[in-house]
């Protein structure tokens, strides 16, 4: 057994000194500026031209299912919805800096990180109307995606149950010799969860290579960040569990792809886990349930649409030659019909049969599940205009 010594590490002095805020100084990097030049001093990450136009593509993508699900939700025709609107650069600019192999581990307004792998707008339709075409078999709320053949794990509701799922998930990597990571994304909110600090404190002693990627959007829910925490935002916390930090414009896109790529090659190469801070803003509602008006002032939010991380990458690629603005502007017309044409077909999908929602769990379902199945059954035909979708199909 070796000899350990925990003061290994810790300096004397021989007078008190109180250690406050901002003794360390945590910088935030940032590539272009808002109208989307290049900082002098900047190091451009290396990054290809197809690579730079996947991610314009993939973030106007998700702005315009953003903007068709929110309506479709005032329409009724879903009942819930989060839309990522001004923080795509930030999920967009991180998944473009990963490797296929890679797992993700989202929160729930990751979405833009799941269509830059290739989830097709028929897969996120049949996902938010729980239809029978969908991968988990409609027992999800809409938003909570998942997808195996991607490595994208299912979401799940309860705040930040994946941050310490992560680390486990991303020990089993290192276990098994692969050359992976995995990725956890959360908000600042879920920070102030205890699952945050296990799951830091699990990566950082076992040496999990995985990257922790908090959006800080400045409000968890409506409540402002200096009403969350006192401290230097997120990033300090990771420098308090030993864990590499980087901060990073998140509405940058190309300061996130630098920031992940270097976490990922850390990570990888010396199998410890990475904290990235991208600090951002939510420029729509928490979610259809929210009204931000309540909260934050309409000067604010125009302050920050001028940040608008969408516009600041078009600029930077038109001042490159790299846009192409007729086939652009195709892209978008086309993407709209899309995205209407599949949110159709979708809701006309039956849903599942209602037996389905004991299966998959046992091998084969126990007395007590045909039971609740059973009382289910019978309260869904007590009150048949509760239940349109099932009633008559149970």
């Amino acid at each position: 057994m070796k000899d350990r010594n925990h003061l290994a590490k810790v300096g004397l002095i021989h007078q008190v000194k109180i250690v406050e805020d901002g003794l360390i100084d945590i910088p935030m990097l940032q590539v272009l500026r808002p109208d989307g030049s290049v900082h002098p001093e900047a190091d451009l990450p290396d990054i290809s031209e197809p690579c730079c136009i996947k991610m314009l593509e993939t973030m106007q993508y998700i702005r315009l299912l953003d903007e068709r699900m929110v309506a479709a939700q005032r329409q009724g025709r879903i009942s819930f919805y989060l839309a990522c609107t001004g923080e795509e650069a930030s999920t967009i600019g991180s998944a473009a800096a990963l490797a296929p192999q890679d797992m993700i581990m989202s929160q729930y307004r990751e979405q833009g990180a799941l269509a830059f792998r290739g989830f097709t707008s028929k897969e996120f339709m049949d996902q938010m109307f729980s239809n029978q075409n969908e991968l988990n078999k409609g027992r999800q709320m809409p938003i909570h995606y998942g997808s195996k053949a991607l490595n994208f794990m299912t979401i799940s509701s309860p705040l930040g149950t994946q941050i310490p799922q992560a680390s486990g998930y991303a020990y089993g990597q290192k276990m098994a010799g692969l050359d992976a990571v995995t990725i956890c994304y959360f908000g600042e909110g879920a920070a102030s969860e205890g699952d945050f600090h296990a799951g830091l404190n699990m990566a950082a002693v076992l040496n999990c290579p995985v990257i922790f990627f908090c959006r800080n959007n400045g409000y968890a829910i409506s409540t402002p960040s200096e009403e969350q925490f006192a401290g230097d935002g997120i990033a300090s916390r990771g420098l308090g569990y030993g864990v590499r930090t980087i901060r990073v414009d998140g509405n940058d896109v190309l300061a996130v792809y630098a920031a992940t790529e270097q976490a990922r090659k850390i990570a990888i190469e010396q199998q410890c886990p990475v904290l990235i801070e991208a600090m951002t803003y939510r420029l729509a509602a928490h979610s259809t349930s929210d009204d931000p008006t309540g909260y934050r002032s309409k000067d604010e939010e125009e302050r920050w649409r001028l940040k608008d991380p969408l516009q600041r990458f078009k600029n930077w690629l038109d001042s490159k030659g790299w846009l192409n603005q007729a086939n652009n502007v195709n892209f978008i017309e086309q993407t709209r019909q899309d995205i209407l044409k599949e949110l159709k077909l979708a809701e006309q999908v039956p849903i599942c049969a209602v037996e389905q929602i004991i299966e998959d769990v046992y091998d084969t379902p126990p007395w007590h599940l045909r039971a609740q199945l059973a009382d289910l059954k019978t309260h869904i035909e007590k009150y048949p205009e509760s239940y349109p979708k099932t009633a008559g199909r149970s």
